[in-house]
């Protein structure tokens, strides 16, 4: 039975409208308009690269770029209405460098319009500000807010001096009862009566008109309790016989289903427009019989007398550039054996988990990967690709490594590349979402047909699979691409989206606009997206991108919701605390500081991270590898699961480099750039090895086992990729020709072959870790051991030596087998030694407790590491070992003989 919806409370809801529209909707309406004009003189003239960050006090911050007007470079921004400073900080590209630092502030409260100069010399704190003969000075309402009953708030940029009942007015009218003053330029507008909440008001002063705030009523009880959705049926439900549609839109007037031959926008072949009619709890519902499989469609909403046609949000697959949904037979997608794939790593812990970050477009795009389907899923289905000397590439690369599972970077439809225009070069991270259940277009064979993005996503997961691999997906449910253009945000204006007390968006995430997570129907798309993805995708895991400014609670429902039909499917993420919004009250947001409130959710160590390499907020900063000194306690603490933040190792994602910051070469490179590259080598091993043996979940960036690099040519590296060219973003396979890179290879699948065979390293709660690993005293300064119980011969030894000089270091009472050392790393025994070892300069020991009785016998038996990755030396060494065992037999043999001739000449004695 329909629920009827109150229409009084349905008017009053319509209110939230004028708060929760895009920027350009909730600033002054009509006041006069400020310009800065920021003047930027450089004494060595050049101003390439060079960009001003600027933002009204309180709001966003934005690039501009210097132009030349006249002899000066200029930057120029036009000022938000009522704002009464605007900070600037000049830069070089995306953070490379600031020319002071600092920020500065440009003080306008006694400006209202026209144009401010201001200039500034390069290096030096301050400037210059000069008003053009067009400025007008005094004040200016800085913001206009209503508290919902029959008073206004209004704060201006200084006292007003005329006659208070005089100076203000209301757009529509309304009757001002009176005006109180109270401190610090805030006045009180007392009204006759309240405000009708579905209105859009102004208040006027001065002849300039600014945007009264009003309440926002989409987090409040009331509007949850009656319009919250708890079905499994959005979006369109196909069938042979019928599709049902339906959609959720509590606000709007009138909801009509456009049906489309094709997906892209602009085309004149609408098939037919449909009405829906009002259901329960703010949905809305139609039909249609026949078979609507490769049918497109968009909805057309009515609000506030506003028509709007958008995708929806629930849609499965679209169009060309994400801009129309489409109808569609799932199950006509699926690859032959689609219904027996299955996560190859099922029923592993995380901690038994490698994770290796790619970018889809970076693992085919340069010349040497050998890979016909550049920048699409089917790269990654390609078998048998290689440099033109023969290195394997591609999927057989990540297959050879020895990784678990493949993080990918956002696959789902993204806004920042024109699908139109893929014959042009275009390149994005993918951290802006428009459709958050489609496949992204630019990575399918045709972006044009929505079934052919969907087949090929899932050809990619089940090859992923056949080769052993689970696949991991990066999502960004924090924020949008454009928020004023986000279908949900189209179809219920605002309501996906944090709304701050200045009718701004929240822009905790620097991406200008922050996810809702705490209302209820947001929660539930997130919820609904993520499971669908592991329903009907496979996907194995899922890397959230800010969790941080997600609640606690969705991301449990989320983790439980998944878990009940997938209990494989780990879960990681950034979490970082940022400041947001939140349109209630009592929720905690998902990070490292409440990591006990998510046990079943994983965490970033950006503690391990900066540890190691030195802080991403600084070029040059050392780290433990690079020569930061009295780390011993931090490193030590991080290696066992237990950084400040972090209560179980279940929840620690050990790292040195992702697609964030620079690659772990390059920072080395900038920090000690007069350091050989042999060094440099040695400590990005040094600091693989760490990370790779560490209690928690070891976590790569693709290519950096092969010294990875995003050199701009110009002796500078970039950190910040999102949308740099193919030339800076792909792997460059070739460079694996170079022995010595080749042989950072072999390292790292060393390390991860060895961390694969002891799980010692791979405990998932901290008292096993505390009653198994014992931290060893007495060492020379920086070097930090770890003595470990357990495990295959019952006992590791881990050593790191930072130092540029040999350590000895005492083992216990022992024979001990080397496995990692400054030079190789994997499963077989490189030497095996007893009492004292030494360590060799930047560099890494492992050893493992041996059964061998003697270092004769030992170095009979023993294996070289190149077995692990040279198939004809790994003959050659088998060939080898099968003749060492023999002897090894007959030496064994003949102790036991002898064994055997004094026990019975003791036994004659004691006769």
């Amino acid at each position: 039975m329909k629920k009827r919806i109150n229409v009084f409370f349905m008017v009053l809801l319509l209110g939230v409208l004028s708060v929760i529209m895009p920027l350009s909707e909730v600033v002054p309406v009509a006041a006069a308009s400020l310009t800065v004009k920021l003047h930027y003189h450089r004494k060595d003239g050049k101003y390439e690269g060079w960009n001003v960050w600027m933002w009204d006090e309180g709001g966003d911050g934005k690039a501009y770029d210097f132009n030349k007007e006249g002899k000066d470079m200029i930057a120029t921004k036009d000022v938000a209405p009522g704002a009464a400073k605007v900070g600037f900080i000049i830069r070089k590209g995306e953070w490379e460098e600031k020319d002071f630092n600092g920020d500065q502030f440009i003080d306008l409260s006694d400006m209202v319009s026209g144009t401010v100069d201001v200039f500034v010399e390069s290096g030096k704190e301050g400037f210059e500000k000069k008003n053009s003969k067009d400025a007008v000075t005094g004040i200016k309402v800085s913001q206009a807010k209503y508290n919902g009953d029959i008073n206004i708030a209004v704060t201006m940029t200084g006292k007003v001096k005329e006659d208070l009942m005089k100076a203000f007015k209301i757009k529509p009218e309304v009757k001002i009862k009176a005006v109180e003053e109270g401190s610090d330029n805030l006045y009180s507008i007392i009204l006759d009566k309240a405000l009708d909440a579905g209105g859009n008001y102004s208040i006027i002063y001065d002849k300039n008109e600014y945007k009264i705030i009003m309440p926002n009523f989409y987090s409040t009880q009331k509007f949850e309790e009656e319009y919250t959705y708890t079905g499994d049926d959005l979006g369109a439900v196909w069938t042979k016989d019928k599709t049902v549609f339906k959609v959720w839109a509590p606000t709007a007037k009138s909801v009509k289903i456009n049906l489309y031959k094709s997906g892209t926008v602009g085309t004149d072949d609408l098939i037919e427009t449909i009405d829906m009619k009002s259901d329960i709890n703010g949905t809305w519902i139609a039909e249609k019989q026949g078979d609507l499989n490769g049918v497109y469609y968009t909805y057309t909403v009515e609000v506030n007398g506003k028509k709007s046609e958008t995708c929806d949000p629930y849609a499965r697959t679209t169009g060309v550039n994400g801009d129309r949904a489409m109808i569609i037979d799932l199950s006509s997608t699926n690859p032959d054996g689609w219904d027996s794939d299955k996560d190859p790593n099922s029923g592993k812990n995380i901690t038994d988990a490698t994770i290796y970050e790619i970018h889809i477009r970076d693992l085919s795009s340069d010349k040497s990967s050998g890979i016909k389907n550049v920048g699409k899923f089917l790269g990654l289905t390609e078998t048998g690709t290689k440099t033109s000397s023969g290195i394997p590439t591609g999927l057989d690369h990540i297959k050879d490594l020895g990784i678990t599972h493949l993080h990918i970077l956002p696959f789902y439809d993204y806004g920042s590349v024109d699908e139109t225009k893929l014959d042009k070069p275009q390149f994005n991270w993918g951290y802006d979402p428009k459709n958050y259940n489609v496949p992204e277009g630019s990575y399918s064979t045709d972006p044009y047909k929505g079934e052919v993005r969907v087949k090929e996503a899932k050809q990619m997961i089940q090859t992923l699979h056949k080769n052993g691999i689970s696949v991991v997906m990066d999502v960004v449910y924090n924020h949008v691409h454009n928020a004023g253009d986000f279908c949900f945000n189209v179809l219920v204006p605002g309501y996906f989206s944090r709304i701050s007390s200045d009718g701004k968006y929240s822009n905790g995430s620097g991406c200008g606009n922050d996810t809702a997570s705490e209302r209820s129907m947001v929660k539930k798309y997130i919820v609904d997206s993520v499971l669908y993805w592991a329903d009907e995708y496979h996907i194995d895991g899922f890397r959230f991108d800010l969790v941080g400014l997600i609640d606690t609670d969705t991301i449990n429902e989320v983790v439980e919701k998944v878990h009940e039909k997938h209990p494989n499917v780990i879960f990681y993420g950034e979490g970082w605390t940022m400041q947001t919004d939140v349109t209630k009250g009592g929720y905690a947001m998902t990070t490292q500081a409440y990591s006990t409130k998510t046990p079943k959710f994983a965490f970033f160590s950006d503690t391990i991270r900066d540890l190691l390499k030195g802080s991403v907020f600084s070029d040059t900063e050392p780290g433990y590898v690079t020569g930061a000194v009295e780390q011993e306690e931090k490193l030590t603490n991080c290696w066992m699961g237990a950084a400040p933040w972090c209560k179980t190792p279940s929840q620690t994602v050990n790292y040195a480099s992702c697609h964030d910051n620079n690659t772990l070469f390059d920072r080395i490179t900038m920090t000690l750039p007069k350091v050989s590259e042999a060094d440099r080598i040695k400590m990005n091993n040094l600091a693989a090895a760490i990370y790779m043996t560490a209690e928690g979940i070891p976590f790569m960036q693709a290519g950096e086992e092969m010294l990875r690099t995003k050199d701009k040519g110009d002796g500078t590296y970039e950190h910040n990729s999102y949308s740099s060219p193919d030339s800076i973003n792909s792997i460059k396979w070739d460079t694996l020709d170079n022995e010595v890179y080749k042989d950072v290879f072999k390292y790292y699948k060393g390390l991860i072959a060895f961390r694969k065979e002891h799980s010692v390293l791979r405990f998932t709660n901290p008292d096993d870790v505390k009653n198994n690993i014992t931290p060893v005293e007495g060492l020379e300064k920086n070097v930090v051991a770890f003595n470990i119980k357990g495990g295959i011969n019952d006992g590791l030894f881990v050593i790191f030596n930072p130092n540029n000089h040999e350590t000895k270091v005492n083992l216990p009472e022992s024979y001990w087998n080397i496995c990692i050392n400054d030079k190789k790393a994997g499963t077989d025994v490189i030497e095996t030694v007893t009492g004292e070892v030494k360590v060799a300069p930047i560099s890494a020991m492992v050893l493992v407790k041996s059964d061998v009785k003697s270092s004769t016998e030992a170095e009979t038996g023993s294996k070289d590491i190149s077995s692990v990755v040279d198939n004809e030396t790994k003959n050659e060494t088998s060939s080898n070992n099968e003749g060492g065992n023999r002897s090894l037999f007959i030496i064994l043999g003949i102790v036991v003989v002898l064994g055997i001739i004094v026990v019975s000449l003791n036994r004659k004695n004691k006769k």
